[in-house]
């Protein structure tokens, strides 16, 4: 499966204590980032921060969190896009500016010209400091985070220089000791949006985040806006002129099925989905069957518009973190035994329509129809309620690279030779557009078409 990219969630409430707000908005986000968690908090005085490598649950402690006072506080879950998975690059990052303040950062997304901002930071750490700055981490965050400290001004004066001059994707929560801000790109490749709670406001990845501190949803943080927040309440500024281009894959797989997108319930466009895959893609079958979790809302759709009973033939671990986590190939498979297994007295003698999200190098497919067959499945249809993911993404989602992706240089029909099944059948990039509800050319679609909207920074 694709790497998720990263959680921000950001709490500006008066009177509460914002750390342990933001623990249980990370713990909401943890699907979009496994390696690393941490915490920065503010008293109004000064920024402590807590981060360390690991699952939120692990790096966090009643003892961690209450080194963390204060109403304001950021957090972050990470996987890497940019930089090594290792302690040094975990967030939020924090760098001192020149008048004495703190500035802590969370970012997910992916920038495509961190070559030139390193070059630019240079430039304007020497031309407003005496002497030059640390060498940057290997993240991108980084030097994000160097730019908006090493720039003259306020914080809300340096992001609407800085954050202009950022290709790539970004949804950004940081703050000072007494402010909070939150920024999308002028695409809006990531989501990002804000809710209120108790005369305070939230920010985060996702609205499940926010439903579960009991936030009210708002708004989504507007492509090309920066959101400045105090206990006074919340300012809006345009840095740039929004050209909306938000991830497809959102709806496919990466945000919980809990969660708003566009004003849409994913799993509510989830199901839509399966139901047009059935139409698309039908097969002769007893069952079907989702690869849990993130195909069940596709193979709801599917049953309800084929007339093919609905069941559970594929057991989930609830212990074991998606499969994409281990680094090697070898791990991973291992790692999708663990977590799933076949139930042999549902599954044994059916026809099985097989309904997961994506496939992207195949190991899960080919592990999921080898263990249905082990189980006496009599045959076995995979559909798939994504078109064939054929490009990488350079806007923070790890696709690994294009050799990597089965897709890319295979047919249908190998494909399905290659994992196993009967069939195989993808939902059209046409039918899945529709489903969301969003204008086709208000999406991003790369990893589909090879269409990018932005400059990647790469050779292709």
């Amino acid at each position: 499966m694709p790497r998720d990219h990263c959680g921000v969630f950001g709490v500006c409430v008066p009177g509460e204590a914002a750390a342990r707000l933001t623990y249980f908005g990370l713990f909401a986000l943890q699907h979009r980032g496994q390696e690393s968690a941490g915490i920065a908090a503010s008293d109004g005085h000064r920024i402590v921060v807590f981060k360390d490598m690991g699952l939120v649950s692990q790096v966090f402690s009643e003892a961690s969190l209450a080194t963390l006072p204060g109403s304001l506080a950021i957090g972050h879950n990470r996987y890497s896009t940019s930089g090594s998975s290792d302690w040094g690059n975990a967030q939020p990052s924090f760098q001192a500016r020149a008048d004495g303040t703190g500035l802590a950062l969370a970012h997910n997304g992916n920038l495509t010209n961190t070559a030139r901002l390193r070059e630019e930071l240079r430039k304007v750490a020497h031309a407003h400091q005496t002497h030059e700055p640390p060498t940057p981490a290997t993240s991108d965050t980084d030097v994000l985070t160097g730019l908006l400290c090493a720039a003259p001004g306020t914080v809300e004066q340096a992001a609407l220089v800085v954050l202009p001059m950022i290709e790539g994707a970004f949804s950004l929560a940081f703050m000072t000791e007494d402010t909070l801000f939150a920024a999308r790109d002028r695409y809006g490749f990531r989501p990002l949006c804000i809710g209120k709670l108790n005369g305070g406001w939230v920010v985060a990845s996702e609205s499940a985040a926010l439903d579960i501190v009991g936030a009210v949803f708002v708004r989504d943080v507007e492509p090309g806006e920066l959101v400045i927040i105090t206990p006074a309440g919340v300012e809006s500024r345009r840095f740039a002129e929004p050209t909306p281009k938000a991830c497809l894959f959102e709806y496919v797989y990466l945000s919980r099925p809990d969660t708003l997108l566009a004003g849409r319930r994913v799993h509510n466009v989830r199901v839509k989905i399966g139901r047009r895959l059935a139409r698309e893609q039908p097969a002769e079958a007893d069952m079907v069957i989702p690869v849990p979790d993130s195909g069940t809302p596709a193979a709801i759709g599917y049953a309800s518009a084929s007339g093919i009973p609905y069941g559970h033939g594929l057991v989930k671990s609830a212990y074991v973190g998606r499969t994409f986590i281990e680094p090697t190939q070898a791990l991973r498979r291992r790692g999708i035994r663990l977590k799933l297994n076949a139930l042999r007295d549902v599954v044994s003698g059916k026809r099985l329509v097989v309904v997961d999200d994506s496939i992207v190098r195949g190991n899960t497919q080919q592990q999921v129809v080898a263990m249905l067959r082990e189980a006496g499945a009599a045959e076995v249809h995979v559909r798939i309620s994504s078109p064939p993911v054929r490009w990488p993404c350079f806007f923070g989602i790890d696709f690994a690279t294009r050799e990597e992706l089965i897709a890319s240089s295979m047919s249908v029909a190998e494909m399905t030779t290659a994992i196993g099944a009967d069939s195989l059948g993808f939902v059209s990039l046409e039918a899945l557009e529709a489903a969301t509800h969003v204008a086709p050319d208000a999406l991003c679609r790369a990893c589909f078409d090879g269409i990018y909207p932005a400059p990647t920074g790469r050779d292709l």
